[in-house]
């Protein structure tokens, strides 16, 4: 995909996400690999149902500012996981009402907070997604936490913040997103119940057959 495809995928994406109401106002930002090594990442204070392909922000492959308007300042969250992760063509990271409203409760367990409910959960986002601790948002130092958790994680929560999710393409990480916020809707719902979940060998065979 050239980078122009990219960058009307990009804007068509976020367009759709914006709709359906899982950012609001400013809240959210997206990032995808360029055929030549470089990113594209939605502007600062920008909103996801409202941009302009032409004004997507670039950076090249040191996640330097080359062109388009200025980067959001979530850059580092972003970095984090191309850095980590070598399989990541793409990043979102959003505001999600349901994720986020996981990543606020205090009594989940924080190195997978959603069990394994349905299969295409464990298929999009994975066996494991940590909570992060709380960071003010664009605080650097939150850059190597997050970095050390993608080694291990397609997905993260941050506390108190919300979800940030990778994918090979802008696609499935975008399709991950939405599947990670049905599952906490999911688990929200059967929260103080006992729900049956996929097993150990349930999961493993999901990923054997869907990497």
């Amino acid at each position: 995909m050239t980078e122009t495809q990219l960058r009307d995928l990009l804007v068509k994406m976020a367009d759709s996400l914006f709709a359906r109401g899982f950012s609001v106002g400013s809240a959210g930002n997206i990032s995808v690999r360029t055929p030549d090594g470089g990113y594209l990442i939605t502007p600062t204070n920008s909103s996801l149902g409202w941009l302009d392909a032409a004004r997507i922000s670039k950076l090249d492959a040191d996640f330097r500012h080359v062109d388009g308007d200025k980067p959001s300042k979530e850059v580092v969250m972003h970095r984090a996981f191309y850095t980590a992760r070598g399989d990541a063509g793409a990043v979102v990271h959003l505001h999600s009402t349901l994720a986020t409203a996981v990543s606020c409760l205090p009594d989940v367990d924080w190195n997978n907070p959603i069990p394994p409910l349905t299969p295409y959960f464990v298929m999009r986002v994975g066996r494991r997604m940590p909570i992060i601790a709380y960071f003010r948002p664009g605080n650097p130092a939150m850059e190597s936490t997050i970095h050390a958790a993608a080694k291990n994680a397609r997905a993260v929560l941050l506390a108190n913040h919300g979800p940030v999710v990778s994918g090979k393409t802008l696609t499935d990480a975008v399709y991950a997103a939405e599947e990670l916020e049905e599952a906490a809707k999911l688990f929200l719902m059967l929260r103080g119940s006992s729900p049956r979940t996929l097993t150990p060998g349930q999961v493993d065979d999901l990923l054997e057959t869907f990497g």
